[in-house]
């Protein structure tokens, strides 16, 4: 039941053996399937490109979506969910944020993602046997991704990515392929009944000056990257971003999205007896391939 605004997108590589059922979130689920109480719910489902959206979207898809997904499950019996979260909640700042770190809500995103979390974790405890595992991915990065990765990559190759005042800012992300391992792992191969919370990002994570270097390396990329003023590229977004430089990414909230750290500690994922099939490199240079090494979409 993934999808933008709750609603299950056009299935490209649809998989023999699986039945796609549209479906939107917002509105109480009835499936007409059966199930049993070994069936697993991957909530997917949210609204979360920031900026993007009203506030009243996030707040509709996510929460509303939280509730009738967990609604769903309390009517058919079901006992195992993996929701998808987000690192919104911690807010940005510079400090590492582990787990059990105060959330800081600045956003509709972060707060409707956090509300979410509650409504889950409120279904969880009605029943000790049931499992729920909350992941709080980073920057999720891979094919068919056509976000921070993919518009990095391109502003590289193109030449008009800078770095914006600094080079040290910590980005914590994951590979989308990681992060499916892990859901496995977690939902697929073992039984944790209870409720538990993951970062999903590399630990440690990455600065964007080393997922540049590394994304320049693994794509084959001979190029020299400059560091700029930042609040000059602030100003210049503000100009350009009206007139089509969204396209781009070059959005005033973006360019202060690049010089705020996403310091989110991954030693909790690390420490869980998973272990990790990708580090940065091998993780793009498997993007790559899976585009035919033409480029990263």
């Amino acid at each position: 039941m993934p999808g933008e605004e709750g609603v299950v997108p056009g299935i490209v590589d649809r998989i023999e053996g699986v039945e796609y059922i549209r479906c939107d979130v917002r509105n109480p689920i009835d499936l007409g399937i059966e199930t049993t109480d070994r069936d697993i719910i991957f909530n997917l489902a949210a609204v979360h490109r920031t900026p993007g959206h009203k506030d009243i979207e996030y707040f509709e898809t996510n929460i509303r979506g939280a509730e009738n997904v967990t609604d769903y499950a309390e009517k058919q019996g079901i006992k195992r969910m993996l929701f998808t979260s987000s690192i919104a909640p911690y807010g940005p700042a510079e400090e590492l944020k582990e787990e059990t770190t105060l959330p800081t809500l600045e956003t509709p995103y972060g707060i409707s993602k956090l509300v979410a979390e509650k409504i889950h974790e409120k279904w969880q405890v009605k029943d000790s046997s049931r499992e729920l595992t909350i992941v709080r991915p980073g920057v999720v990065f891979g094919k068919g991704e056509h976000g921070n990765f993919t518009r990095l990559y391109w502003g590289i190759r193109k030449r008009y990515f800078v770095y914006t005042g600094r080079k040290d800012t910590i980005k914590g992300g994951i590979y989308v392929k990681e992060l499916v391992r892990f859901f496995k792992y977690r939902m697929i191969d073992g039984s944790y009944p209870g409720s538990d919370i993951f970062n999903c990002t590399f630990e440690p994570a990455y600065t964007i000056e080393q997922i540049v270097e590394t994304m320049k390396r693994a794509t084959g990329m001979k190029r020299h990257t400059f560091q700029l003023n930042g609040k000059l590229l602030i100003f210049v977004a503000s100009i350009i971003g009206p007139l089509g430089g969204k396209k781009v990414g070059i959005h005033p909230a973006r360019v202060k999205k690049l010089m705020v750290s996403t310091n989110v500690s991954g030693k909790k994922l690390m420490n869980s007896g998973y272990h990790f099939r990708y580090n940065l490199e091998e993780a793009i240079e498997d993007w790559f391939n899976d585009c035919s090494r033409e480029g990263l979409v």
